[in-house]
């Protein structure tokens, strides 16, 4: 007869006590040369030290900025003051 357990619970994967805490993605950001864009960015890695229910709050909140900052180019230009002589 053989003793196959401990064999068997040397093999076995170690399961952790607790979940694994927030850990940085390490995903590399290039500037766009926006600064207003460049800025809601940066943002970004603050979610590397937050667990994953405040991730939300600051995602929805670059969204926000980046699609307000789209909207502006689509809006007309704003005249002068010296364009609107007749």
């Amino acid at each position: 007869m053989t003793d196959e357990a401990p064999e068997a619970a040397a093999d076995a994967p170690e399961t952790p006590a607790e979940p694994a805490g927030p850990a940085p993605l390490g995903v590399a950001r290039t500037a766009t040369g926006h600064a207003g864009v460049d800025g809601l960015l940066e943002r970004l890695p603050a979610v590397d030290h937050l667990t994953a229910d405040g991730h939300v709050e600051v995602y929805e909140d670059v969204h926000r900025g980046l699609r307000d900052a789209l909207n502006a180019l689509d809006a007309p230009p704003v005249p002068g003051p010296y364009e609107n002589r007749s």
